[in-house]
């Protein structure tokens, strides 16, 4: 007996890729006001991965989805502004 040949199963079609936030070219400037002394280590990790450190420095970054939710984790301790 011969066996039947099963149809090849087709790959789904790859999606779109998103358009990058760098595309708009909207930054904000987060500037960290308070200490992590103190803080549990997601917050002081956060602040390292923002770019932050120490207080009263600024760093200028691509505004998305990812950074808002990161400066929604340290809110109590950066200001967030408009880059000019």
């Amino acid at each position: 007996m011969t066996e039947a040949k099963k149809p090849a199963a087709k790959k789904p079609a790859a999606a779109a890729p998103k358009k990058a936030a760098a595309a708009s070219g909207k930054k904000i400037k987060v500037t960290q006001t308070g200490s992590t002394i103190g803080r549990i280590d997601v917050q002081r990790n956060t602040l390292i991965g923002l770019g932050l450190n120490k207080r009263h420095r600024s760093k200028v970054l691509v505004d998305s989805p990812a950074v808002r939710g990161m400066i929604e984790v340290v809110k109590h301790l950066v200001v967030v502004e408009d880059a000019a």
